[in-house]
């Protein structure tokens, strides 16, 4: 039975089920998931991330997090860890980075990995078995922990609420005259101090999303630092401030699709609230610094490193790093989408320079 015709069901069982609920079978049901079932990396997958268009985002990641372990007087038993690794393109990078930087030395690395089918792409592309794989962030040692995500919080399922006559409603998932899957407004409500500055002006069909699943995950993180050391980096599409706006999304073969059709043959994703992120990683004692990626990369030396790079080249390499560079942090490209969150205990003196509290 398809995972379609299962929700449908399901919907006709219980009644509407809402979009959180919908994400999360979509993505990681353990049969007909989209992340279960699908190769959604690269050229011929769905979407194409940042490690994997170019090595220098690894390596300015990678910088980025021997500057934090330095500041925090470069403790032997560090872990470098990354979540939600993808095919492991980034580890990659930033392992063979480390290893070429002052002082650093060998480092314990780990992956935390639910799906079975990653682990074994990111193992072969590694080609090696010193780094260790994890399914949730209990498994880590106690130890300091450097950890990325990039392109994890995406991913999270979230919660929407849409503006009705009858006030904020739970956005749902139903079935329409035809039977088909269709949004409705469900029962459930939302407090009113959860809702941003602009709700009150917001008209009917107006959406606003808030992801509680995301707050749990950065929460368990950021109180690791604080508790062991450390310092994070998550790097997503999103914005910077919250407000009213559906952001929900389908990708597959590098286009949006309908966000109903097919369940489990496309990614769906949503823009991140880095305000919110930020705010979780200081109520959890650590201070954050968020900018947009174009800014970070630029200030951590994007610049320089595809000049080096390219220096001795041919005309060919050089236009393929000036590409590179235009995609990674052009204000048309990513480089103004997508942002960056810094958290540790303390961020004073660490790079990028350009970077605003």
């Amino acid at each position: 039975m398809s995972l379609e015709r299962r929700i449908a069901e399901l919907i006709a069982e219980t009644g509407p089920i809402p979009v959180s609920q919908f994400m999360a079978m979509c993505l990681f049901d353990p049969t007909d998931g989209y992340y279960t079932t699908r190769e959604p990396f690269g050229a011929k997958g769905d979407f194409i991330t940042a490690p994997e268009i170019s090595q220098m985002f690894g390596e300015l990641v990678a910088i980025w997090l021997y500057a934090a372990w330095q500041a925090q007087g470069a403790p032997s038993n560090v872990v470098l860890a990354e979540i939600g690794p993808g095919r492991g393109t980034l580890m990659r990078d930033m392992k063979r980075t480390w290893a070429r930087l002052p002082g650093a030395g060998d480092v314990r690395t780990a992956l935390i990995e639910t799906s079975p089918r990653l682990t074994a792409i990111q193992k072969e592309t590694l080609g090696e078995t010193s780094a260790k794989w994890h399914r949730d962030m209990a498994e880590l040692p106690d130890a300091p922990l450097l950890i990325v995500g990039n392109e994890l919080f995406d991913a999270v399922p979230i919660r929407q609420f849409v503006r009705t006559a009858q006030g904020w409603r739970e956005r749902c998932i139903g079935l329409g005259e035809n039977g088909d899957l269709a949004f409705v407004a469900g029962a459930g409500t939302i407090e009113a101090d959860l809702l941003p500055p602009d709700a009150a002006e917001a008209k009917d069909g107006a959406i606003f999303e808030v992801a509680p699943a995301r707050t749990a995950l950065m929460q368990g993180i950021c109180e690791r630092i604080a508790a062991q050391g450390g310092a994070g980096l998550f790097i997503d599409y999103g914005h910077l401030a919250p407000g009213i706006g559906d952001t929900l999304q389908a990708m597959r073969a590098h286009s949006h699709v309908e966000m109903l059709a097919n369940p489990g043959q496309a990614d769906l994703t949503s823009h991140v609230d880095f305000a919110a992120l930020a705010l979780t990683a200081k109520a959890a004692g650590l201070e954050a610094r968020a900018t947009t990626q174009g800014e970070f990369l630029i200030g951590m030396g994007l610049l320089e490193r595809a000049g080096q790079l390219g220096a001795g080249g041919n005309d060919a390499l050089r236009e393929r790093l000036s590409g590179e560079v235009e995609r990674l942090a052009g204000p048309d490209q990513m480089g103004a989408l997508f942002k960056v969150l810094m958290v540790s205990r303390d961020l004073q003196g660490l790079p990028p320079a350009s970077a605003a509290d």
